[in-house]
């Protein structure tokens, strides 16, 4: 029955190949969407690891983590350098990373810290960042480029970069008077990081307010090798590098502390502030998105029914036409059942080979897309097996054009007992 459905699909290769198409560019659509789902999700929750609390001042729990660690969006207001000096000095808390944000390089976003942040942020399954050229920060006038940052701006060890004032690829203002230089190329990560160009706190300081220039800070150089985020409360004879940062990092020396610290943050009365928990945070944030990715689902498959009902619309057009060859097989000795298996057949066919067209074509679209994506978005797509869940929605596929197949066999059923060996013209 297989080989008879063969022969009959293949004398009909035309509208064959047209229906197969439709059904292949659907799944891979519906496919698509669960993938990137996956893929998505994994990657924001890849970006930050072994980080316990994120603090900044008093905003929304989602955006200051869209901010501080994807730098996306902006903070409205700063947190106090006294106030991130007092908690990060807490007895519970085992190391604090301060963040400063707001500057651009070329739409890049720049990272203020310390080296503190080398030592500590971790990401995926709390791996370290690691460079591939250079060193941290070794003086004021230090550059740390993420990987993509690097290719895109073209730096290498030694060039000079202007941080300009705006983020987001709206720069206001470059300080040009203030050339920072590249002295480290982190790793590629997979994360936000890679887009980032890194500077010294006090040289974001230095910058802004038109301070220090470059004499003053090489009477300083060697204060700054190898900083922590403690040394480097008191840079330049015991004064803070800023006066006030964007968020920070906190790990702690055990984790069942941080509830109780995350309310302690949230009514600090100094000033009003903001701490949250990383992974209690993306998971708000995948409940808020999930109304979109449901969206996306039903919209995908609606594209394959879309796929499905073309598949039916052929066959249910092509019965007329093919009464002649019905009655051939009939007076060979096929009875009506046989009919039926063969329209049945050949449904299943073309949306099995179509269901497997659009995996084949996911893959493909997978990994000639992927550079692309990666440079746009930082999204790191990794060729794997098709999950369980992309699997059932594959068998979902081919049971759908099972049901809908069951329409044109039925007629085909039905016009062969009725016409018996006379074809009606």
């Amino acid at each position: 029955m297989i080989r008879l459905a063969l022969k009959s699909l293949l004398n009909r290769r035309a509208s064959v190949l047209l229906t197969v198409i439709a059904i292949a560019v659907s799944v891979t659509l519906l496919l698509a969407v669960e993938r990137v789902r996956d893929q998505v999700q994994s990657h924001f929750a890849n970006t930050v690891s072994g980080t316990d609390l994120i603090i900044g001042a008093r905003t929304g729990q989602t955006q200051l983590l869209l901010s501080s660690v994807f730098h996306i969006g902006s903070m409205t207001n700063n947190m106090s350098w006294e106030s991130f000096a007092d908690i990060s000095s807490r007895p519970e808390v085992s190391w604090a990373v301060p963040i400063s944000l707001g500057d651009s390089v070329q739409g890049l976003p720049v990272v203020a810290t310390t080296n503190a942040y080398f030592e500590h942020f971790k990401y995926a399954d709390k791996q370290p960042l690691e460079f591939s050229q250079g060193q941290p920060f070794a003086s004021n006038e230090d550059v740390v480029l993420g990987a993509d940052a690097a290719e895109k701006l073209s730096k290498a060890i030694g060039d000079d970069i202007i941080i300009a004032h705006g983020s987001g690829g709206i720069s206001f203002s470059e300080h040009d008077e203030h050339p920072l230089t590249v002295t480290g190329v982190l790793q590629r990560t997979g994360t936000p990081v890679d887009q980032a160009v890194l500077v010294t706190l006090h040289s974001l300081e230095m910058i802004h307010s038109g301070g220090a220039g470059h004499d003053e800070e090489h009477n300083h150089n060697h204060e700054h090798e190898h900083n922590d985020a403690h040394a480097d409360e008191h840079e330049h004879h015991g004064e803070a590098p800023a006066e006030s940062i964007s968020a920070a990092l906190l790990g702690l020396k055990a984790k069942p502390l941080a509830l109780r610290l995350q309310r302690q943050i949230n009514t600090y009365k100094k000033e009003p502030l903001t701490a949250l928990l990383p992974g209690m945070t993306l998971q708000e944030l995948w409940k808020t998105l999930r109304v979109f990715e449901q969206a996306l689902t039903a919209i995908s498959a609606m594209v394959v029914l879309i796929g499905l009902l073309g598949m039916l619309t052929i066959m249910l057009a092509s019965l007329r036409e093919r009464r002649r060859e019905m009655a051939v097989l009939r007076a060979v000795g096929a009875g009506p059942g046989t009919i039926f298996g063969l329209l049945l057949s050949e449904a299943l066919l073309l949306t099995v080979v179509g269901a497997f067209s659009g995996l084949l074509l996911l893959y493909g679209l997978q990994w000639s897309l992927a550079g692309v994506i990666q440079s746009q978005t930082g999204l790191i797509f990794t060729s794997s097996w098709p999950s369980i869940s992309e699997w059932w929605r594959i068998v979902l596929v081919i049971g759908a054009g099972f049901m809908l197949s069951l329409i044109p066999a039925w007629r085909a059923y039905r016009q062969s007992l009725a016409d018996g060996l006379t074809v009606k013209i």
